[in-house]
């Protein structure tokens, strides 16, 4: 198992992605709003979530995978 460390920007910004996601499809599934009005904002939202995230992994796991790289330069 490894350990990720994760500075307070990344982390709100993960977390607001994942629930951007989760309210989206959350939107699409439910009932309570019209149709049409629902499928744009879930499917917005949604969208948006995911556009977000890939930027957002991309630096975490090069974050990652750079750090055993340093950690044997020191070495």
């Amino acid at each position: 198992m490894r350990n990720m460390q994760f500075n307070m920007p990344q982390l709100v910004l993960l977390g607001a992605t994942r629930g951007m996601i989760g309210f989206g499809v959350g939107l699409l599934i439910a009932e309570r709003l019209k149709r049409s009005r629902r499928k744009s904002i879930g499917w917005t939202l949604l969208g948006i979530g995911a556009a977000s995230t890939i930027p957002l992994a991309i630096t975490i796991f090069r974050k990652r995978d750079a750090e055993p790289r340093r950690a044997a330069m020191m070495d």
